[in-house]
């Protein structure tokens, strides 16, 4: 195990062994004016919060955060997805030992990216995240990547406003009668031009933003999808602040990047594992030397109980980025306060509640 693990958590005065104000951690951690500290009452109020399955946080609060990982998954399809098909206590046994290890290692929040239609359970997250100490997202929106097998046959009916009524309604009252809220919109689009469907969902996602506030997290097959995307956030008067392209790493066209970036959109590098870390190393460290770690977000695409298979099969422990990968980080001369900037900094602007609307 490696001796440098990220110790960072938002609200203590430690960091790296040494005694911080509050004010001094979060300029270390990567937050400076973005997040500037609020003294009390009516101005601890309107400090940027994140909707978490236990409640808003403020987003200063997060600490180092995991942006895109999954607790449990379900692809059997819209139409056949259903509670009964596992068994949540099965689940929790399985699922707990991993939320604790990555706890240990510092991590104070994760982001889970399975959407409705895909085995989202809010509860379950709720317990895990009480029992495991962890903080955990969950979302709103649907998922048209994968040839729109998990979209439900009523979004193909509905209009683009229909669809995010049904979301906002979410973030307004909660999810499936619980007071569970999404913390962001998760939506998921396949390669290339976007078909019908896709660009439905993206522009219900926009809407839902316009209302909410909430981050777009999008499950994006390539670079023209992703610009495309953005396209229709500036039709629908949406800032691409709000937007993060989910699974950036698989565009191998670095100026694609560059672009998507420039125009301010979240670049996610998410699928962290053994045989993909040099892949995501480079990208990382090409972005930095490009000026953009402010546009930076990383995580692992791990997890994934697997709905159907015996035991959940083959469960990918959350833990490798903070074992392996940021070790490499700092190896390929990638300072600590960088690091701090991607993994606390980042993820709390990128998720923070709050609308970003083109002129404003």
């Amino acid at each position: 195990m490696p001796k440098q693990i990220i110790k960072v958590e938002a609200g203590k005065k430690t960091l790296s062994g040494k005694h911080l104000s509050r004010r001094r951690f979060l300029c270390a951690a990567g937050f400076g004016a973005a997040f500037p500290v609020p003294a009390h009452g009516a101005e601890a109020e309107q400090a940027p919060k994140v909707i978490t399955v236990r409640g808003p946080v403020p987003a200063s609060k997060l600490g180092v955060t995991l942006t895109h990982e999954h607790v449990m998954v379900d692809f059997i399809g819209a139409d056949k997805v259903s509670r009964d098909r596992y068994d949540p206590e099965e689940v929790f046994r399985a699922v707990l030992p991993h939320l604790k290890s990555i706890y240990r290692q510092g991590c104070r929040t994760l982001i889970e990216c399975t959407p409705a239609y895909l085995g989202r359970d809010v509860q379950l997250l709720e317990r895990l995240s009480k029992a495991g100490g962890v903080r955990l997202l969950t979302n709103t929106g649907y998922y048209g990547a994968a040839d729109d097998k998990s979209i439900p046959p009523h979004a193909y009916r509905e209009t683009a406003d229909q669809l995010a009524g049904r979301w906002i309604e979410e973030f307004r009252s909660g999810i499936e009668g619980t007071k569970i809220r999404p913390g962001f919109i998760k939506t998921g689009v396949d390669r290339g031009s976007l078909s019908p469907i896709d660009a439905k969902l993206v522009r219900a996602a926009a809407i839902a933003h316009r209302s909410t506030g909430l981050t777009i997290a999008s499950h994006t097959g390539d670079g023209k999808a992703a610009l495309e995307e953005l396209d229709i956030l500036r039709e629908e008067g949406v800032a691409p602040q709000a937007f993060v392209w989910v699974h950036a790493q698989n565009e191998a066209r670095t100026d694609v990047h560059l672009e998507a970036a420039a125009r301010g959109a979240w670049i996610s590098c998410d699928g962290i594992r053994p045989e993909s870390l040099d892949r995501h190393l480079n990208l990382v460290r090409f972005l930095i030397d490009r000026g953009r770690i402010g546009s930076i977000l990383i995580s692992q695409d791990a997890g994934w109980y697997r709905v159907g298979e015996p035991g959940g099969g083959k469960f990918r422990p959350f833990d490798f980025l903070f074992l392996e990968f940021l070790p490499k980080l700092r190896q390929s001369g990638v300072s600590e306060s960088q690091i701090r900037t991607i993994m606390v900094g980042n993820p709390a602007r990128a998720f923070a509640l709050g609308k970003r609307l083109l002129g404003k």
